[in-house]
């Protein structure tokens, strides 16, 4: 019995990073964004085109100097919006850092709930680290699902 406790702990540790993952996906595909109004927002803004090849020569470096010039976009793109689209774009990434933590906190306890069912049963560390990872992926698959779902019916429903 204890060992169908532990595939159940197992399944049900999996299901609460996956549910999350789905969840939010489907969250935030329902946002209403204007994307013609953030079209128009950033039309006739540059933005920075690729840094010079050598400078891979010196990847720290490299990796400063396109976040600076990344972030002096986004700074440009952030002067430019209306107080409605930073609105949208706040609500945004609070639902995302939300469903975010409580995939990861659920992700923590599916990696635990992993551990105690391999370690009883004396699995490799290769088995457990390749079942978190196949876990992971078919959890991460639940998210891509929704997300496919949702690009298919904008597909083929008429506009509104």
């Amino acid at each position: 019995m204890s060992v169908a406790i532990r595939w159940l702990g197992f399944l049900g540790a999996w299901l609460l990073v996956a549910g999350p993952l789905y969840q939010g996906v489907l969250e935030l595909l329902e946002q209403d964004v204007d994307r013609a109004g953030l079209q128009s927002t950033i039309e006739g803004l540059q933005p920075p085109g690729p840094l010079d090849r050598r400078w891979w020569l010196l990847p720290p470096v490299m990796i400063v100097l396109r976040r600076r010039r990344d972030a002096e976009f986004h700074q440009q793109v952030l002067s430019r919006m209306t107080p409605e689209q930073l609105a949208e774009r706040s609500s945004l990434i609070q639902k995302a850092t939300g469903w975010f933590i409580v995939a990861a906190g659920a992700l923590l306890l599916a990696t635990k709930e992993t551990w105690e069912l391999a370690e009883p049963n004396e699995w490799p560390i290769w088995a457990f680290v390749a079942a978190l990872i196949v876990m992971a992926c078919l959890a991460g698959g639940c998210a891509l699902l929704a997300f496919t779902h949702h690009q298919t019916l904008r597909r083929t429903l008429p506009p509104e």
